[in-house]
């Protein structure tokens, strides 16, 4: 008897629409079909989720550590107009205020006691409180991206938004952000006084003359760190100068870049692009240092282009291809996601995590970084300078939630990258060193610590 061949195929693709970081990276917020859910970020556990039947959602954006919540509508079904800007009581489950624009919202950021929210050239700021307030707004350069960021330390003062010209940043200084609201019986301490604002502050910044992609700051809002439309370099400001601090190169031919994260005791910074690495900076003098051409040292004496200067990421990582959904058929071939997940697309920040690798460190922790793409990849890395000593272990078999006997929720990991990108590990431009050992390459990688895959029943679990 002749069967026709039947394709056995897998369930629906998890579809993540959006993911995010709270300011200090304590939790993080996952929006998909069926609702959002909230998480601690290390170790991974599930804090709260939330079904929703009525619609979707476009981003979730953490309060801090809140059970507030901010939603914006959107996907295919929007739960509520890309107009309007939700605040959500978690714990109550409902909605407390609500926020309406005559056009589309771009992107937000919040620290505790403001809100501002990015329109295509505006951005609308809100102090919150008992009510919510309509504090200002200032004109933008069009800002499709909804680029902002808040600092968010205590004491810290800094809004950046894109300035009234391409490529630059306003700086605003609004007032300083509270402490958190200490837990247990009152400390005996005397409380911290802000420290007094400098004069000399500086308004606007001429960061780049190409449009802005990114725009990031540390939670003391000391520093600034831009991106542009070509993808190439990352520049860091002083934000209370309006002074360059240091300029690193991401590789040499143009990406989208999705984001720069400061480490929270500003000596390192993170960058992520749609080419699928992370590339980790030494923003001090100290320590690892970054990686510079051969002829650097000749730029002194020598009419060489700027490009000889640029200082390159000390340290990588090749986040691998997510397959988010394969078909067993006669040409077993693999189909191409939903429109909705972008594979490239991840989101990345700093943790502080246990140094269990080391029983001598005492429980001392270490700054890592935890990586969430949209195709439903949860990546715990650290960095080569911490645990070089572990990496050949730790890159061959991931722990999973911290056990190293039990074994992994997911045990196929996604396909790793092939070479044939652009801006790869094994090929560096021609004037950068080009290390000959394994031992220097393998110094270079972060080192894989744990990995867990989205379950479309159970998400991150």
């Amino acid at each position: 008897m002749n069967l026709g061949r039947s394709s056995i195929s897998s369930t629906s693709p998890v579809s993540i629409f959006d993911a995010r970081f709270d300011s200090d990276c304590r939790i993080f917020t996952a929006s998909t079909p069926a609702g959002f859910a909230v998480y601690r970020t290390c170790p991974l556990t599930l804090v709260r989720k939330r079904e929703l039947t009525g619609g979707t959602l476009a981003a979730v954006v953490p309060l801090h550590a809140s059970s507030l919540l901010f939603l914006l509508g959107g996907g295919r079904s929007p739960l509520y107009p890309p107009n309007k800007v939700v605040l959500w009581d978690d714990i109550l489950g409902t909605e407390v205020a609500e926020l309406e624009f005559r056009e589309r919202v771009r992107g937000l950021a919040c620290r505790r006691g403001w809100l501002a929210v990015a329109l295509r050239r505006r951005v609308v700021l809100f102090e919150l409180g008992e009510e919510v307030k309509r504090y200002r707004e200032w004109d933008t350069w069009d800002n499709p991206r909804g680029l902002l960021a808040l600092a968010s330390g205590t004491f810290a003062t800094l809004l950046a938004i894109p300035g009234p010209q391409m490529g630059h940043v306003r700086l605003i200084h609004l007032p300083p952000c509270v402490p958190p609201t200490p837990i247990g019986p009152p400390s005996s301490a005397l409380p911290r006084k802000p420290p007094p604002l400098p004069t000399n502050r500086v308004s606007i910044i001429a960061a780049h003359t190409t449009a802005l992609t990114t725009l990031s700051v540390p939670p003391s809002g000391r520093l600034l760190a831009t991106t542009s439309s070509r993808g190439t370099l990352v520049r860091t400001w002083d934000a209370v100068t309006g002074k360059l601090v240091r300029e690193f190169r991401r590789g040499t031919d143009k990406a989208e870049i999705f984001g720069v994260a400061f480490r929270p005791d500003e000596r390192e910074l993170c960058v992520w692009s749609d080419k699928g690495t992370v590339h980790v900076f030494n923003l001090v003098v100290s320590g690892t240092s970054n990686r510079q051409s051969t002829f650097s040292p000749l730029t002194p004496y020598l009419p060489l282009p700027k490009y000889f200067e640029s200082e390159w990421s000390y340290a990588q990582y090749r986040i691998p291809v997510q397959s988010s959904h394969i078909s067993l058929s006669a040409t077993s071939s693999m189909r191409s996601p939903p429109p909705d997940v972008d594979e490239e697309r991840c989101v990345v920040g700093w943790i502080e995590a246990p140094d269990d690798g080391n029983p001598n460190h005492g429980g001392e922790v270490e700054h890592q970084l935890v990586a969430l793409t949209y195709a439903g990849g949860w990546y715990r890395l650290s960095l080569p300078n911490a645990s070089s000593s572990k990496a050949v272990a730790s890159a061959a078999v991931p722990t999973h939630a911290g056990s190293s006997t039990s074994p992994p929720k997911s045990i196929s990991m996604p396909h790793q990258r092939t070479s044939s990108g652009s801006t790869v590990l094994s090929r560096f431009d021609k004037g950068k060193d080009k290390e000959k050992k394994d031992g220097e390459k393998q110094s270079r990688k972060c080192v894989l610590e744990e990995y867990r895959k989205f379950g479309r029943w159970d998400g991150w679990g």
